[in-house]
Protein backbone atom coordinates (compact mmCIF):
# COMPACT_ATOMS: atom_id res chain seq x y z
CA UNK A 1 0.00 0.00 0.00
CA UNK A 2 2.95 2.14 0.80
CA UNK A 3 4.08 1.33 -3.13
CA UNK A 4 0.99 2.64 -4.14
CA UNK A 5 0.86 5.83 -2.85
CA UNK A 6 4.19 6.60 -3.18
CA UNK A 7 3.93 5.97 -7.18
CA UNK A 8 0.42 7.88 -6.69
CA UNK A 9 2.62 10.82 -5.86
CA UNK A 10 5.41 10.62 -7.90
CA UNK A 11 3.05 10.17 -11.21
CA UNK A 12 1.35 13.64 -10.01
CA UNK A 13 4.61 16.01 -8.37
CA UNK A 14 3.44 19.44 -9.26
CA UNK A 15 -0.64 18.78 -9.05
CA UNK A 16 -2.61 20.69 -6.83
CA UNK A 17 -4.58 17.45 -6.87
CA UNK A 18 -1.87 14.96 -5.56
CA UNK A 19 -2.34 15.23 -2.03
CA UNK A 20 -6.25 14.06 -2.71
CA UNK A 21 -5.20 11.55 -4.95
CA UNK A 22 -2.84 10.05 -2.78
CA UNK A 23 -5.31 9.78 0.02
CA UNK A 24 -7.78 8.09 -2.11
CA UNK A 25 -5.36 5.84 -3.66
CA UNK A 26 -4.32 4.90 0.28
CA UNK A 27 -8.21 4.02 1.14
CA UNK A 28 -8.73 2.19 -1.91
CA UNK A 29 -5.76 -0.03 -1.81
CA UNK A 30 -6.68 -0.69 1.89
CA UNK A 31 -10.22 -1.85 1.23
CA UNK A 32 -8.80 -3.75 -1.17
CA UNK A 33 -6.81 -5.58 1.08
CA UNK A 34 -8.98 -5.25 4.04
CA UNK A 35 -11.99 -6.60 2.36
CA UNK A 36 -11.03 -8.14 -0.85
CA UNK A 37 -9.35 -12.23 -1.39
CA UNK A 38 -6.52 -8.95 -2.81
CA UNK A 39 -5.23 -9.26 1.19
CA UNK A 40 -4.50 -13.01 0.84
CA UNK A 41 -1.17 -14.43 1.16
CA UNK A 42 -1.24 -14.92 -2.76
CA UNK A 43 -3.37 -12.03 -3.26
CA UNK A 44 -3.00 -8.51 -5.40
CA UNK A 45 -4.45 -5.61 -6.32
CA UNK A 46 -4.04 -3.34 -9.51
CA UNK A 47 -3.65 0.19 -9.34
CA UNK A 48 -4.37 2.16 -12.71
CA UNK A 49 -4.07 5.84 -12.41
CA UNK A 50 -5.40 8.31 -16.09
CA UNK A 51 -4.24 11.87 -16.17
CA UNK A 52 -5.59 14.71 -18.34
CA UNK A 53 -5.56 18.44 -18.34
CA UNK A 54 -9.42 17.96 -17.33
CA UNK A 55 -9.23 14.91 -14.83
CA UNK A 56 -7.88 12.73 -12.75
CA UNK A 57 -8.39 8.76 -12.47
CA UNK A 58 -7.58 6.70 -10.07
CA UNK A 59 -8.68 3.17 -10.68
CA UNK A 60 -8.02 -0.56 -8.34
CA UNK A 61 -9.43 -3.53 -8.72
CA UNK A 62 -9.61 -6.08 -6.55
CA UNK A 63 -8.81 -10.24 -6.37
CA UNK A 64 -12.84 -10.32 -5.74
CA UNK A 65 -13.58 -13.30 -3.03
CA UNK A 66 -16.47 -11.50 -1.41
CA UNK A 67 -19.49 -11.70 -3.60
CA UNK A 68 -20.66 -8.28 -2.93
CA UNK A 69 -19.73 -4.75 -4.53
CA UNK A 70 -18.60 -2.29 -2.39
CA UNK A 71 -20.58 0.16 -0.84
CA UNK A 72 -20.13 3.63 0.25
CA UNK A 73 -19.82 3.60 4.18
CA UNK A 74 -20.97 6.99 6.15
CA UNK A 75 -17.54 9.04 7.90
CA UNK A 76 -14.89 6.48 6.53
CA UNK A 77 -13.48 4.37 3.69
CA UNK A 78 -15.64 4.77 0.64
CA UNK A 79 -17.53 7.26 2.17
CA UNK A 80 -14.56 9.61 2.63
CA UNK A 81 -13.60 8.68 -0.94
CA UNK A 82 -16.81 9.64 -2.12
CA UNK A 83 -16.36 12.69 -0.07
CA UNK A 84 -12.74 14.17 -1.63
CA UNK A 85 -14.07 12.68 -5.60
CA UNK A 86 -15.88 14.31 -7.60
CA UNK A 87 -17.44 11.47 -8.82
CA UNK A 88 -17.16 7.64 -7.82
CA UNK A 89 -17.80 4.25 -10.13
CA UNK A 90 -17.89 0.69 -9.41
CA UNK A 91 -17.72 -1.68 -11.83
CA UNK A 92 -17.95 -5.70 -12.01
CA UNK A 93 -14.28 -7.43 -13.21
CA UNK A 94 -14.13 -11.57 -14.13
CA UNK A 95 -11.93 -11.95 -10.76
CA UNK A 96 -13.59 -8.91 -8.27
CA UNK A 97 -14.39 -5.02 -8.56
CA UNK A 98 -12.81 -2.16 -9.61
CA UNK A 99 -12.85 1.51 -8.14
CA UNK A 100 -12.63 4.55 -10.14
CA UNK A 101 -12.24 7.77 -8.36
CA UNK A 102 -12.49 10.93 -10.22
CA UNK A 103 -10.77 14.69 -9.72
CA UNK A 104 -12.21 16.82 -11.84
CA UNK A 105 -9.17 19.68 -12.33
CA UNK A 106 -10.49 23.48 -11.31
CA UNK A 107 -8.79 25.62 -14.21
CA UNK A 108 -6.40 28.63 -13.03
CA UNK A 109 -5.81 32.08 -15.19
CA UNK A 110 -3.04 31.51 -16.80
CA UNK A 111 -1.82 27.83 -16.18
CA UNK A 112 -3.05 24.14 -16.25
CA UNK A 113 -3.85 22.09 -13.19
CA UNK A 114 -1.82 19.20 -13.61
Amino acid sequence: MRGARRWTRDILRGSPLAEDAELIVSELSANAILHTASGRESGSFHLALAVSPQVIALSVTDDGGTGMAPKVEHGRGLGMVSAIAHRVVVHETDCGHTVTAELFARPRRGGHPC
